[in-house]
């Protein structure tokens, strides 16, 4: 055994250069970023090419560049012109709670493994329930992203809803759930990998604004139930993540109530309009949800991943699953602090430190700044690109989620949708700008995210000048 290595490993000497040097970087990274300076959003490279640097610079590649060519082959969230996925930029000071996480390097499946984190994950939890509106039985948990909460609130779902104990003794007849037709395919997932088959996800129609029909909601529920389909749950968006439009929670709460099925919220993306004084009022009849997902690494400035699930009762979060193994686990059902007995994965990184930090050192008025900018955001680029006779509104933004297309010189429908492919495909590999795009009813149009808090309105100006430029040169 070489422990001359193992020493040069744990190096505190090496971590502490190697540390005041990253930090430095990130500092211009930040600085140069944020204020625009750097060209581009993103240097695009193949995949086949990323590869074939990465494998060459095992080998061949100075140690002392390694950050800096990862900064260099990343996409730069911080950037004004990032107006992509929905990912935050990050609050910089979570980039230390993330590191004093990956030190300690506590599991957090039993308490001993993670006492401070699991005391902060109970405080952070009880703020969230409480703005949510959920009284003093409620209680969550903090979990790895949206769709392992989503899986866990449905497996909870079952669990409280459906007679049979499916959990120790299988399927015994079809069961289902219901969902809007543009909610986040991880539900999709979540159901099928639950075992119900595509037969049991009842996908209930959008309506013009590509939220969930809600005069449908009987028909559909009735035609499942002819079918011999148990409807135990039914999921509610807020919002749809292609369009950003929210569903009407407050008439899918009182449907969930008169046939006492589970309803399942999907804030994973703006579930943080809670904190919004202008904008909370979309998330009416969230309170009355039996769970709610809420990403941090979205609307909330957090690194991913983490996401809390909140339940109205908090039995149910204790009681999702029911196996166990004794040498980690004690009798106590209601034993808050052992986070393995509540989430799907046993061990998590103490993400907590990121939430509560932020609580601590900036209050709930940091998440109301933040998601009222960004959608009073996406309500003025809304207002610009109906200004221009060159762009067509998808549909009028819910949230800080916009979606165009370049319309101009009069194309065919199949020729626009090939234009704006092209458009967003440069667009990539410019590297200036980075959005992304999406299909609705068939129509291909351009997407943004409104993700970053240094983002304005000369940006977006900037953004459909680069477009136009773009398509007349394709077309030309």
């Amino acid at each position: 055994m070489d422990q001359a290595l193992l020493e040069k490993v744990f190096s505190t000497k090496d971590f502490k250069e190697w540390g005041n040097m990253l930090i430095t970087e990130l500092s211009v990274h930040l600085k140069n970023t944020t204020q625009g300076h750097n060209p581009k959003t993103i240097n695009w490279n193949t995949p086949e090419k990323e590869f074939a640097f990465w494998k060459d610079f095992l080998e061949n590649g100075k140690e002392q560049d390694f950050f800096e060519e990862v900064l260099k082959r990343t996409t730069h969230t911080h950037h004004p012109n990032y107006v992509g996925h929905q990912v935050a930029a990050t609050a910089p000071l979570t980039a230390l709670t993330a590191m004093v996480s990956a030190i300690l390097n506590n599991g957090m499946a039993v308490y001993e493994m993670g006492m401070a984190p699991s005391a902060i994950e109970q405080v952070v939890t009880d703020k969230i329930c409480h703005k949510i509106g959920y009284d003093e039985h409620s209680g969550g948990f903090l979990t790895s992203g949206g769709t392992l909460a989503n899986l866990t609130a449905l497996l909870s779902a079952r669990k409280a809803k459906v007679v049979h104990d499916v959990w120790n003794q299988g399927h015994n007849g079809p069961l289902g759930i219901m969902v809007s037709e543009e909610a986040h395919y991880c539900v999709d997932r979540a159901a099928k990998i639950m075992g119900l088959g595509t037969k049991g996800i009842i996908k209930i129609p959008s309506d013009n604004n590509y939220s969930m029909d809600v005069t449908q909601l009987e028909s559909y529920f009735n035609n499942a139930k002819s079918e011999g389909i148990e409807i135990f749950a039914i999921v509610g968006s807020a919002p749809s993540t292609a369009t950003g439009s929210y569903d009407k929670l407050h008439t899918i709460a009182k449907f969930a109530k008169v046939k006492n099925i589970w309803f399942h919220v999907d804030g994973a993306h703006g579930g943080a309009a809670i904190y919004s004084k202008k904008y909370k009022s979309i998330l009416e009849g969230i309170k009355e949800a039996d769970s709610v997902v809420i990403d941090g690494h979205k609307m909330m400035l957090m690194p991913t991943i983490t996401t809390a699930l909140l339940f109205k009762n908090k039995r149910h979060a204790q009681h999702t699953f029911s196996q166990k193994a004794d040498y980690l686990l004690d009798e106590n059902e209601n034993d808050w602090f052992n986070s393995g007995k509540k989430t799907f994965e046993c061990t998590k990184s103490m993400m907590s430190l990121h939430w509560y930090l932020l609580f601590k050192l900036y209050g709930e008025a940091l998440f109301d700044a933040f998601v009222t900018r960004q959608y009073d955001l996406a309500q003025e680029f809304a207002r610009m690109l109906q200004e221009h006779n060159d762009f067509e509104l998808a549909v009028r933004p819910m949230s800080n989620i916009v979606c165009f297309r370049y319309v101009g010189d009069q194309l065919e429908p199949g020729q626009l949708n090939d234009l704006n492919i092209k458009i967003r495909q440069t667009l990539l590999e410019d590297g200036a700008f980075y959005l992304v795009q999406t299909k609705l009813k068939g129509v291909h149009y351009l997407r943004t995210s409104l993700m970053n808090p240094f983002t304005t309105r000369v940006h977006l100006s900037q953004l459909l000048e680069k477009i136009k430029h773009v398509a007349l040169l394709a077309i030309s």
